[in-house]
């Protein structure tokens, strides 16, 4: 690869560069400093933001939008029809915001019906081999490492930290600053802030290295003193956890508290797809 198609060379100044072994559609929009490896395909629907490169042997397809700054390396395939029998054809789209690493063979399918869309947040770094299914919203500074699968409808919140080598069952919610570890089998909703493992997936505890790095224990201890008090109520009383929840309102929660009751609360509606349990003490 020559020094032009280097990431770390990219700017903003220069028109795009595409290389004469790509195919790019005279229909794909393409801003400044964006960079097109050799062997790449890019599609009529596609929309580049501002110095994003894009690697050798990339397939850009369908009704695509990409943000600026982002580095897509080599096999990825973004924005390909959905791996769903339900779909008909609808001109549905993936969305992807700035600043995200998409690592070798990371393969990203658009929505299933009309009108509706996979869309992933700013900042993220999903590994090689990721995939994710049809109508999967992500949010911001995510980290999925190789090989996770993700189907379909699945919700991921900001600063989640995914292990690799697993599967994450359609419609599961996982909360912000989660941890899921390698291997685990993720058939239920994670809660934020909550560290997770296993095969079946269960809660170990709160995720504290996530809480430290995201500056909340450091910000407030009463936050994250309550945030311990409030799970230990959730997960460790002899309520059920409707019940623990209604207990936990009865308290002036902060945020994070608060969000993490929330969560539940919207999970438990959910039925059989709700909040994984908790790892049980002998």
């Amino acid at each position: 690869m020559s020094e032009s198609f280097n990431p770390s060379t990219l700017t903003i100044d220069k028109p795009p560069q595409v290389h004469p072994l790509a195919v790019v559609d005279s229909q794909a929009e393409l801003e400044r400093g964006v960079i097109i490896g050799p062997g790449s395909v890019v599609g009529a629907g596609v929309k580049i933001g501002a110095n994003t490169w894009i690697g050798p042997n990339v397939v850009l397809d369908g009704r695509l939008t990409i943000g600026a700054q982002n580095k897509i390396f080599p096999g990825a395939c973004l924005g390909l029809e959905p791996q769903d029998l339900k779909y008909k054809g609808a001109p549905t789209e993936v969305f992807i915001g700035d600043n995200n690493t998409i690592r070798e063979c990371v393969t990203i399918n658009r929505a299933t019906e009309e009108g509706e869309e996979t869309r992933i947040g700013n900042g993220n770094l999903l590994m090689a081999y990721c995939h994710l299914g049809h109508n999967c919203l992500l949010g911001n500074r995510i980290v999925m490492s190789n090989g996770i699968q993700v189907a379909g409808h699945v919700v991921i919140e900001d600063r989640a930290v995914i292990g690799g080598c697993l599967g994450i069952h359609q419609f599961v919610h996982i909360g912000g600053l989660a941890m899921v570890g390698g291997m685990t089998r993720v058939d239920r909703d994670v809660p934020p802030y909550c560290l997770v493992e296993g095969h079946p997936g269960r809660l170990r505890g709160l995720n504290r290295v996530g809480l430290r790095r995201s500056g909340i224990e450091s910000r407030d201890s009463n936050e994250s003193k309550q945030l311990q008090e409030i799970w230990t109520l959730l997960f460790r009383s002899n309520n059920v956890l409707s019940k623990a929840i209604d207990l936990a309102r009865e308290q002036k929660l902060m945020s994070a508290s608060a969000h993490l009751c929330d969560f539940l609360s919207a999970s438990i509606q959910k039925g059989r797809r709700g909040p994984m349990p908790v790892m049980r003490l002998n």
